[in-house]
């Protein structure tokens, strides 16, 4: 696919830049990209002992089987490219890339 424009109504042209990956050593499960993320693309893991995905419990209960949490691409296709995301995390994990690149 071939990158793509929007100018907007002040006449700027902004590129859409698509989220690509987040540096889970960096992560520190915060949340705050998850709550500005307007298309539901991230979602939190637990990452155990050996660094391996754990469920964590949607009810919020604590509990012991991992060791931190830390936010994932769970739905990368409805990214819309705001980089809201990147723009709000306090670790700067978000590596972005506008199409065709």
């Amino acid at each position: 696919m071939s990158a793509f424009t929007v100018t907007l109504p002040s006449g700027e042209v902004w590129t859409p830049r698509f989220v690509q990956r987040i540096d889970e050593a960096t992560c520190i499960g915060c949340g705050r990209c998850f709550k500005v993320c307007p298309q539901g693309v991230l979602e939190l893991v637990g990452l155990d002992e050996d660094g391996e995905r754990v469920m964590i419990d949607p009810d919020g209960d604590e509990d012991e089987e991992y060791e931190k949490k830390v936010m994932t691409i769970a739905h990368g296709g409805k990214c819309i490219g705001c980089t809201a995301c990147s723009r709000i995390c306090p670790k700067k994990c978000y590596t972005h890339a506008a199409l065709g690149s």
